[in-house]
């Protein structure tokens, strides 16, 4: 998952297999797919989910979350080498 915080909302999957079945306990696997999609919209943000590998929905959806967590760690906490209090943004250097 890469995701950027960017006041564009876009969101792209990849490779995703999650849906190849129709439940994983009582959540429907088509409406995880859904609250990415409506996440990125409303957070508007840029985010990219790519399955690089594995055949099971329910490893897929966990490892798809936990990543998302992590990205969205990275794109909002304050990065030291950039100095106090600045989040990292390519914003006006690219």
């Amino acid at each position: 998952v890469t995701l950027d915080l960017s006041g564009r909302p876009s969101f792209h999957l990849d490779g995703w297999t999650a849906t190849d079945v129709d439940r994983i306990g009582d959540l429907s696997t088509q409406m995880v797919e859904h609250f990415l999609h409506s996440f990125a919209t409303t957070a508007k943000a840029t985010m990219h989910v790519r399955q690089l590998a594995g055949t099971n929905s329910h490893h897929i959806v966990e490892a798809t979350f936990k990543a998302m967590a992590r990205a969205l760690r990275v794109a909002t906490e304050y990065d030291s080498r950039l100095g106090k209090d600045v989040v990292p943004s390519s914003k006006g250097t690219i």
